[in-house]
């Protein structure tokens, strides 16, 4: 019989494997937003903020198994984001191929922290400048004057209608995540206004996110919200010892937690607990909460079940978004899987090693 340490290392590299051979990262570099396993048969669109999270995912499974095949997939996928950026309109699209684009701002801070991911480990100068280039595109092309547009037109860059019920069609304190992007491109270019965006969407973000849950009635779009919420807590990673971040972190790890236990039975996102057992396992490490053990634990047993064991190449080894009503939804999707995947391996490691926010995809 297999230890738990074995298990664990198992489903490590399944995931791993499903990065590299699963084809959810086509021949271009891209990466596909999801695989649809329905009769459908095929992968979704390529989109850049998804191929920024495998960046930053694929750099991770390197650092963890030491192959440089990951390393050179996420060089790949680097790449096409490098040749995505569309010089004619100063912007990163939201879908390069399509035939009519937008830009997203969370997407940008996205594609910013896979570019710089990579960057670390080749120093590449094509990839650093654009990562620039995309954060300075965020704070010209989004700001309205009070907020940041979650979408603009291109070339055109006009910002399109905010919708309060659809929180990626508003300004939100979930683009607190966003502006880790802003944070990091600090940190690597010693640009001051680089940290001054990224304080005001914290401003901004800590004055509005106790009105973001429930936010509307319907209780699978609360679910759907609750990815957005770990998504602030995230964001406020890098200045956790500021007593109001640690109370909004304590706050929201509460506030999830109780919908994940009320409303999972009918619906239940993947991510999302993998969001909340990073931020639990963060928290616990820097003195800002203590561990819920009975409740991670039971967090854990739940992210695992979503773990496809399919004999198909396609779907072994990945995490699916999410299960409505006892069934999968046909999405095997790679941002459940990099996100369950670190989330794993960060349960696995708590009290062995010290975890660098820098590094949560």
């Amino acid at each position: 019989m297999k230890t738990a340490e074995q298990v664990n290392a198992t489903v490590r590299k399944s995931a791993g494997e499903w990065y590299l051979g699963s084809g959810i990262q086509e021949a271009s570099g891209g990466v596909a937003r999801y695989y649809f396993s329905d009769e459908r048969e095929r992968n979704a669109p390529l989109s850049t903020e998804i191929t920024g999270y495998a960046v930053s995912a694929l750099v991770n499974l390197y650092k963890l198994r030491s192959e440089t095949r990951y390393l050179d997939a996420a060089c790949n996928a680097a790449v096409y984001l490098v040749n995505a950026w569309d010089k004619d309109c100063s912007a990163m699209p939201f879908e390069a191929e399509a035939e009519n684009k937008h830009s997203y701002f969370f997407d940008d801070g996205i594609t910013i922290r896979g570019l710089l991911s990579v960057w670390r480990e080749f120093r590449n100068d094509d990839f650093l400048a654009t990562a620039v280039e995309v954060g300075d595109s965020m704070a010209r092309d989004h700001a309205d004057g009070k907020d940041f547009a979650p979408i603009v037109t291109l070339p055109g860059k006009e910002r399109l209608p905010y919708e309060p019920r659809r929180w990626s069609r508003s300004p939100g304190c979930y683009q607190l995540k966003s502006a880790l992007g802003w944070y990091e491109l600090w940190q690597v270019t010693k640009q001051d206004k680089y940290l001054q965006l990224y304080r005001k969407m914290l401003e901004m973000s800590l004055a509005t996110h106790e009105s973001f849950l429930p936010g509307v009635d319907d209780e699978f779009m609360v679910m759907d919200r609750l990815h957005p919420e770990c998504y602030f807590m995230e964001g406020l990673l890098p200045i956790h010892d500021q007593p109001e971040a640690a109370a909004a972190t304590v706050w929201g790890i509460e506030r999830v937690a109780g919908f994940v236990r009320s409303i999972g039975p009918r619906f239940l996102r993947s991510d999302v607990l993998a969001q909340l057992l990073r931020v639990r396992i963060f928290a616990d490490q820097f003195g800002v909460a203590p561990l819920d053990q009975t409740a991670a634990e039971h967090e854990v047993a739940l992210m695992r079940g979503f773990q496809s064991a399919d004999a198909d190449p396609r779907l072994n080894g990945g995490f699916w978004f999410a299960r409505k009503n006892g069934e999968m939804l046909p999405f095997m999707n790679p941002v459940s899987t990099a996100f369950c995947n670190q989330a794993l391996e960060m349960w696995e490691q708590r009290g062995k090693q010290e975890f660098s926010w820098v590094s949560l995809i």
